[in-house]
């Protein structure tokens, strides 16, 4: 036997002759047969109680554990039953596999949690998971302290310091677990401050735009001079990050900057009704660089936060959601002015999305060349919408009605008068 082994592995060796090894093989296979038997039904009743249920993350838990645990708890058993009896030193050797495997894969369920379902997520979740096991098992077979040796006798030199491979691979173990439970916690908190309803939407996006950054350089300020790195060594890397961001990046920075004003100030919120430039629509979404307003034939503008911050924006909803849409009429001068009016007033209180507070309400604007102009104003509560659909159905009411009540809508007419020979001579 190689002279690193562990002593629980001499003895294995010691006892895979024996007799009584069979007796340990026996228990170990049905330890496993039943812990796969219980694991199964554990996830079936996961699943026969729904999607619901399943997506919870103690059911996503359990199901990872469902059978190192039981496999770990039923190895127990048999080992303390079959102590003083048998030999047990398989099933010792068993254990801290189990508990390995445990640990594993309830660190890529962590994954999980922070990093988004996929396809890359999930061999990232898998590979941790075999190098968290593959780390314990080589440490239970005493190949670890070779192992460990061997990397740090690879060296090399930065300017007049020695430095490992041992000792940066423990940095890069370090920094990458301080950054995943750094995510993991910032999740978590982002969900419990998107989840507070006492507080406003924007309040809301900005302190969870700003929460996992500021943890992250936090974690980083914490575990870069914990694994050996001097954080003044970062100085100059900062200076030319600066002067980067100040000649290259200054748009990114400007939109990055304005979208943080912008959630700051309260002068758009999502859900507003508002027009940037040339689009109208709803606000629906706020990043740190960009805002989208969703128009009312379902088109959606991406628009910089510096555009938003340097231009002008209409907000249709800043203080109150309702807004008056103009609907234009011409009638004939024959036509009765008064029944004409009731016409409009009639076709407006007969739509749906037309409010009754305001009142609508018909001015005369103009008497133009070929008749009456006429404006007829009504107020709505769903902007979003958009108003072409909705003066659509009022037209049609008022053609429908003008028909029935002998209104002209005139066309454009001109008077041409002819001069005589006597006129001519005049």
């Amino acid at each position: 036997m190689p002279p690193t082994f562990e002593p629980v592995l001499v003895k294995f060796w010691q006892e895979l002759h024996d007799v009584q090894f069979v007796w340990q093989v026996a228990a170990l296979l049905l330890c496993l047969a039943l812990a796969a038997t219980l694991s199964w039904y554990v996830r079936r009743q996961l699943n026969l109680a729904g999607d619901a249920t399943g997506e919870r993350r103690f059911a996503g838990l359990l199901r990872r554990l469902a059978f190192p645990l039981s496999a770990l708890l039923l190895v127990l058993v048999a080992r303390w039953s079959l102590n003083g009896y048998h030999g047990i030193s398989l099933l010792n050797i068993a254990v801290p596999l189990l508990t390995a495997l445990v640990i594993s894969r309830s660190f890529a369920y962590v994954l999980r949690l922070v990093f988004t379902a996929g396809g890359i997520a999930s061999v990232f979740e898998r590979s941790i998971s075999w190098l968290v096991w593959g780390g314990f098992a080589l440490h239970v077979l005493g190949l670890a302290p070779g192992i460990i040796a061997y990397f740090d006798d690879i060296s090399f030199h930065i300017g007049k310091q020695k430095v490992s491979l041992l000792a940066v691979g423990q940095a890069a173990l370090w920094i990458i677990l301080t950054l995943l439970l750094t995510l993991w916690v910032s999740r978590l908190v982002e969900e419990q401050l998107m989840g507070a309803q006492r507080l406003q939407m924007t309040l809301r996006v900005m302190l969870s735009k700003l929460l996992r950054p500021v943890l992250v350089l936090l974690a980083l300020f914490l575990v870069l001079p914990a694994v050996g790195i001097d954080l003044t060594a970062l100085s100059v890397f900062g200076g030319a990050l600066g002067v980067g961001i100040g000649f290259g990046l200054q748009k990114i920075a400007s939109n990055y900057i304005s979208g943080f004003i912008i959630l700051l100030d309260h002068s758009v919120k999502i859900g507003d009704i508002v027009t940037i430039e040339k689009n109208t629509g709803e606000l629906n979404k706020m990043t740190a660089r960009y805002v989208v307003v969703r128009s009312a034939d379902g088109t959606e503008a991406i628009i910089p936060n510096e555009t938003v911050i340097t231009s002008t924006v209409i907000n249709h909803s800043y203080s109150d959601s309702r807004v008056c849409v103009s609907v234009p009429v011409q009638v004939s001068y024959r036509s009765d002015l008064d029944t004409a009016t009731r016409v409009l007033l009639d076709a407006a209180r007969a739509h749906a999305r037309v409010l009754r507070s305001p009142e609508p309400r018909v001015t005369i604007t103009a008497f133009a060349d070929s008749g009456i102009n006429l404006e007829l104003g009504v107020w709505i509560r769903d902007p979003e919408l958009g108003g072409a659909a909705l003066r659509s159905d009022i037209y049609y009411a008022i053609w429908r009605e003008f028909k029935a009540q002998g209104i002209e809508i005139p066309y454009p007419q001109r008077e041409v008068r002819l001069l005589g020979d006597s006129a001519a001579k005049v």
